[in-house]
């Protein structure tokens, strides 16, 4: 069985999140997004509003299931038996980023293979950074997050 993970705070997700899972889900018996907890950020959104979201968002798709985790992303990887890792890749800097990040992961774990996809160019501008600050000053994001996640992102 293949089986991938797709790590991320998902701090809100936004459209290319959900634009890069679309396009993974073909290529995998099972993807596990993995919502990873780092206590030492501030987060905009508790990791269960994440958690209902993400569950929202994907609850048609069969082969994608949703968990947290702390710790090493490679240390996940071996608990759910992810032999894969999906990566989104919007700009060089990203590339670059990515490329260091999935050198030291196949150090650490040989077994695992990183997969970047690329942004759709219209998506290469979203980021959850973006989204937050727009969230943080009242602002419109409904054109960067998927409409099932507005319900959660807007409440009185």
């Amino acid at each position: 069985m293949k089986i991938a993970l797709f790590p991320g705070s998902f701090d809100p997700i936004t459209i290319a999140h959900v634009n890069i899972l679309q396009r993974a889900t073909p290529l995998f018996d099972k993807i596990v997004i993995g919502i990873g907890l780092n206590s030492s950020k501030q987060n905009f959104l508790t990791a269960e509003q994440r958690l209902q979201i993400l569950e929202t968002v994907f609850q048609g798709y069969k082969n994608i299931e949703i968990q947290t985790y702390e710790g090493l992303t490679v240390d996940f990887c071996r608990k759910i038996n992810a032999t894969y890792m999906v990566r989104g890749i919007r700009s060089a800097s990203d590339f670059e980023y990515e490329r260091a990040i999935a050198q030291i992961n196949q150090t650490m774990m040989p077994e695992v293979e990183t997969i970047l996809l690329l942004s759709k160019p219209e998506y290469s501008a979203i980021s959850s950074t973006i989204v937050r600050d727009i969230l943080r000053n009242h602002g419109d994001v409904s054109p960067f997050v998927p409409k099932e996640a507005l319900g959660f992102l807007y409440q009185p």
